[in-house]
């Protein structure tokens, strides 16, 4: 064997290995940010005064206004200083946060909710910079090589999507488990066991992440100081508009659905034990894995922004079918579960694979966190409102078949507006993504721009991630 195969072989590797980390990151996330849908299960049990809406509404949405801080922030930290710097900061805000929140206490149950709202808040910092951090890590690292760069759309969804899907699925099942320890009794171990599990991969994996350095790509095309915003702007205004839309609309549907699984399930029979609307619930999420293999495969095969339509469309029609029949539905529970897990699947197949590939592809290497960052933050935003409006419009109606009616005919209604955005505003991706460092390079130089500013001053000849 040559010694320039050889070479190449090796850097294939590292590549692999350096996007499995990513996605061992983003697992850890996944579990933390969904693991509360579940608990609260629990804690309704436990404490029902005192779990009123409105602390719901903040248990969920606390994490998610923190990882929109932490998308933006960290977005900007690591075009600037480096990725990985990111990872290191990214870790101790997740690790903290999960500490506060597991040893959660007040001089009363109100206060030890505020405590807990405010500890998945700053778990939430560290879980949104993860996402900046992990997806530009891992598409740079997938394009590092000629073998990988022809698998970068499959690559890039294993470390980002599937990974999370993986981790709210794994959240559930750790609940399944630890709720049968205690025999399908509500409990207070539950929920800080559960919470304290969180911990363990974020720290497992620090090691060999603090171990990597930034890509070749980041050396070759960083800038530290005196960044082109206004430049930037002008020439990607257009694809940002459309993965900032694409994404708010995704969130907006996916996390309300996720959320509320055990709700909607549960209503379809009063005798269902907190076990059985857990495991329910868990089946349902756990459709949209293999959405995110084949959305991976599919983006690499026919495109990013053809996968991108096509996974919304197919939504679209799914939700009308079954806010159409919810009514038969209702009688036919296997087939509503069949039907409600396609619709994860699809999800996850079409804009849930596509968001984090289009959103780091679609911009240049130095303001590349800076707009993924953004973009996923406003995607955030939208999990927010998403879980406000469509919980209030499932608890709105007295008669709970309506309610699920209406939202699945919403999560539909904004999957065609998705599908248009995506459609007209989404770009083709870059062969390779010093197409797209070159192409901008290119702009700025022609606009007066000191392109000598571009790349960092000394080239690292250390293994490169």
């Amino acid at each position: 064997m040559s010694s320039d195969t050889a070479e190449k072989k090796t850097w294939t590797w590292r590549a692999f290995f350096m996007v499995l980390v990513q996605g061992f990151a983003l697992f850890s996330d996944g579990y933390n940010v969904q693991i509360i849908g579940y608990m609260q299960s629990v804690m309704a049990v436990l404490y029902p005064k005192v779990l009123t809406a409105s602390i719901k509404t903040r248990l969920s949405n606390s994490i998610l206004i923190g990882e929109v801080v932490g998308m933006i922030l960290f977005g900007l930290c690591i075009d600037r200083f480096g990725r990985k710097i990111g990872v290191i900061a990214t870790t101790c805000f997740l690790v903290f946060g999960i500490v506060l929140a597991t040893a959660s206490h007040g001089t009363s149950l109100t206060g030890m909710f505020w405590m807990m709202i405010v500890s998945r808040g700053i778990a939430g910092v560290g879980a949104g910079g993860e996402y900046a951090v992990c997806t530009a890590q891992a598409l740079e690292s997938a394009d590092g090589s000629t073998a990988t760069q022809k698998k970068r759309g499959l690559l890039v969804a294993i470390s980002t999507n599937f990974s999370i899907i993986l981790g709210f699925v794994a959240s559930s099942i750790v609940s399944i488990i630890v709720i049968a320890a205690y025999h399908g009794k509500a409990n207070e171990g539950i929920w800080r066991i559960c919470f304290g599990i969180g911990i363990i991969l974020p720290l497992g994996i620090f090691l060999f992440r603090i171990s990597m350095i930034d890509s070749r790509q980041y050396e070759r095309h960083a800038i530290q100081h005196k960044l082109p915003y206004k430049l930037a702007l002008k020439m990607y205004w257009r694809p940002l508009l459309g993965c900032c839309s694409a994404w708010f609309l995704y969130d907006f549907v996916v996390y309300p659905f996720n959320l509320l699984a055990p709700t909607l399930v549960k209503g379809f029979s009063k005798k269902q034990t907190l076990l059985q609307s857990v495991g329910w619930s868990a089946l349902i999420n756990s459709f949209a894995l293999p959405g995110a293999l084949f959305g991976g495969w599919l983006m690499d095969i026919i495109g990013r922004r053809q996968t991108y339509a096509l996974g919304w469309a197919i939504v679209s029609i799914l939700g009308f079918i079954i806010g159409g029949a919810m009514v038969q539905l209702q009688h036919v529970f296997p087939l509503f579960v069949v039907l409600y897990g396609l619709f994860q699947t699809f999800l996850s197949v079409g804009p849930g694979d596509c968001n984090f590939l289009v959103s780091s592809e679609s911009f240049p290497t130095p303001l590349r966190g800076h707009f993924l960052g953004f973009a996923a933050a406003v995607g955030k935003a939208g999990a927010a409102i998403g879980t406000t409006v469509l919980s209030s419009a499932l608890s709105s109606y007295d008669d709970p078949v309506k309610g699920r009616q209406v939202i699945f005919l919403i999560g539909s209604a904004i999957s065609v507006v998705g599908t248009l955005i995506v459609w007209f505003l989404i770009p083709n991706h870059p062969k390779e993504l010093e197409d797209q460092d070159t192409r901008f390079r290119a702009y700025l130089e022609e606009n007066g721009y000191d392109v000598s500013q571009i790349g960092l001053p000394q080239s690292k000849p250390q293994r490169e991630v």
